[in-house]
């Protein structure tokens, strides 16, 4: 067994997350060898049949990559994994800073805990490959109501942060992407817009 433990520990990679069965490809008496390399400190439990095989730096053992982490648990890579802290990038007011992590994805739907950190898995039939400032601005009107910040603080300034968007690419996100709640506040602001002479818009 010692041997075969040997040869186990020498096939696995830094930095890589490897689920029960890819272990089992490697090991002819997994659970032994697993819990093994587990108590020993060379692997690390993230969640279930999860475990980290982690780097080492000057400041000790990193904790694995977020994107690999949820790739892995899912055994997918179509997913988009975002924060409630993107929505600061859009300068309409949001400040506060949240420890919560969001994966959009088509497999799973829940709160999980894993390697020690929290992610809320949101299962939908549509999300962008990448958070751009349109989706974030759509994202954000989606989830409104969630957040610590005064709705109607935000959404002024998010009236404000329209006027130097291309509202083509909202309303194609919106469109995408929206939920009832997002489109009928859009559809307000721009109407708000619309009602004043002095503003153009670039649709």
């Amino acid at each position: 067994m010692k041997y075969k433990l040997v040869e186990l520990k020498r096939n696995l990679k830094p930095g890589h997350v490897y689920r029960r069965s890819d272990l089992s490809r490697l090991s002819n008496a997994v659970d032994r060898h697993i819990s093994a390399l587990v108590n020993d400190g060379t692997l690390q439990k993230l969640h279930g049949g999860l475990y980290y095989f982690p780097t080492e730096s000057v400041f000790g053992k990193t904790p694995p990559d977020e994107h690999l982490l949820v790739q892995t648990f899912l055994k997918d890579d179509h997913f988009l994994l975002t924060s409630p802290n993107d929505y600061n990038i859009l300068g309409v007011g949001t400040t506060q800073l949240y420890n919560k992590r969001v994966v959009y994805n088509h497999k799973r739907h829940g709160v999980f805990k894993l390697g020690g950190k929290t992610f809320t898995f949101v299962s939908r039939h549509r999300f962008p490959k990448k958070a751009t400032p349109e989706f974030l601005l759509v994202d954000l009107l989606n989830n409104l109501d969630m957040l610590a910040e005064d709705p109607e603080f935000v959404l002024k300034n998010v009236s404000t942060k329209l006027k130097t968007m291309d509202l083509r690419k909202v309303k194609k996100n919106l469109s995408q992407y929206g939920n009832v709640r997002a489109k009928a506040r859009f559809h307000s602001l721009i109407k708000q817009m619309e009602d004043k002479p002095n503003e153009r818009l670039s649709a």
